[in-house]
């Protein structure tokens, strides 16, 4: 199945405006075929080829020079020693969009790009599919959830536990070492897997500490590395007190629910139906399909959650050029008062009138309390 990437317009865009781009995301997010399909004519070059890659170390300049009109550099963060050599390359010559640099881990491919490439490089977040983009209208939410996002799941009939399987031992196998000179990757994992039964909730390293049976500096570094490597993400505490003592600090949420849910031991969708992370999950896919939306369109992360110390909550404040929009997410396939009782708190504490409750279901209703209820595919009914 080819499906169209709505991150296409953003990429040829930065690509008039940038002499290179950066596309960075997960591994199997998609960024070689947008890549490659939005720039047909550019030589392409694979740095996860040892040969290729070898090359590229041990005589970057004489490597560089089969490039003269451009280049794809896939997964170049394997290669930081070419980026100081690509820097004459770009200016000399001032033609936009010469090379495109992709990668899966942010952390390596900033730093490099910041010693050596600051501020001739665009940057494109590419995170895997969206529910906009896949358009099947017939899985329900918890079959998403199981199922993730990731491309390959959509274009094979593959074998989903055994596909998360296979990427969380690739990413801890190869992809961890890179960044950091982890040991005990067995410990490592089941981090990883206490993070996942952690979704959707304050941050607590201490916590995470004691279970996993390693001090909190490690665990601060083994997150890193989890960001870095886009497998989660922290969503900061909105900043604004609305004359309320706040929550400051940030919730965790996993950048794609199949992956969370592979590392929850969950090998079904029927299996959710009862399951006690179910409610997490459906918020943290929420949650990410307004992050691929800001993303795509090539704006900043810009959301965060709002919680006071007397347990009043926003699930989602989604801040923009036109205000704020407050949004509570119900994992519910039916409406009911319940839905309400948060957004109406928050209109009471911020002054204002107009919010959105996302549930599982597939009905629009708009209240006359100011409260939009909009079902889970249909997101961009919110503008922001």
């Amino acid at each position: 199945m080819n499906i169209e990437r709505i991150a296409e317009k953003e990429l040829k865009s930065l690509a008039l405006q940038y002499k290179a781009v950066a596309v960075v995301g997960p591994r199997q997010s998609g960024k070689t075929t947008l890549v490659r399909a939005s720039f047909p004519d550019k030589a392409y070059v694979n740095l996860e080829n040892p040969d290729i890659r070898r090359f590229a170390l041990d005589d970057p300049r004489g490597f560089l020079s089969n490039y003269s009109d451009g280049a794809i550099l896939d997964e170049v963060q394997r290669t930081p020693e070419i980026f100081s050599y690509l820097q004459p390359l770009l200016d000399e010559n001032e033609t936009k969009g010469q090379f495109i640099l992709t990668g899966s881990n942010n952390f390596l491919l900033q730093e490099n790009i910041s010693q050596s490439l600051a501020g001739r490089v665009g940057y494109l977040y590419l995170l895997p599919l969206s529910l906009q983009e896949i358009k099947e209208r017939e899985l329900t939410a918890d079959e998403f959830i199981f199922k993730g996002f990731y491309p390959a799941l959509y274009n094979a009939d593959i074998d989903i536990s055994k596909y998360y399987d296979n990427y969380i031992r690739t990413y801890v196998e190869r992809d961890v070492r890179l960044i950091r000179n982890i040991t005990n990757l067995y410990t490592f994992e089941r981090f990883m897997r206490l993070c996942a039964g952690r979704i959707g909730q304050l941050l607590n390293m201490n916590s995470i500490a004691i279970e996993v049976g390693v001090d909190n500096k490690t665990i601060s570094s083994w997150l890193s590395v989890l960001e870095a490597g886009f497998v989660l993400f922290r969503l900061q505490p909105y900043h604004r007190s609305f004359n309320k003592r706040v929550v400051k600090m940030p919730k965790l949420y996993f950048y794609d629910t199949g992956l969370a849910s592979a590392l929850l031991g969950i090998e079904n969708p029927q299996q959710l139906t009862l399951h006690p992370f179910r409610g997490a999950l459906f918020e943290n896919l929420i949650v990410t399909e307004f992050l691929k939306k800001r993303y795509n369109q090539g704006k900043r992360n810009d959301l965060f959650f709002w919680r006071d110390n007397v347990g009043n909550e926003v699930d989602l404040l989604i801040e923009t050029a036109d205000g704020l929009f407050p949004v509570e997410i119900k994992s519910g396939q039916t409406i009911t008062d319940h839905f309400f009782k948060s957004m109406i708190a928050w209109f009471k504490i911020s002054g204002m009138d107009r919010g959105y409750v996302v549930y599982a279901g597939d009905t629009v209703q708009r209240r006359s309390n100011g409260i939009t209820v909009i079902p889970f595919r249909e997101l961009d009914i919110i503008s922001g």
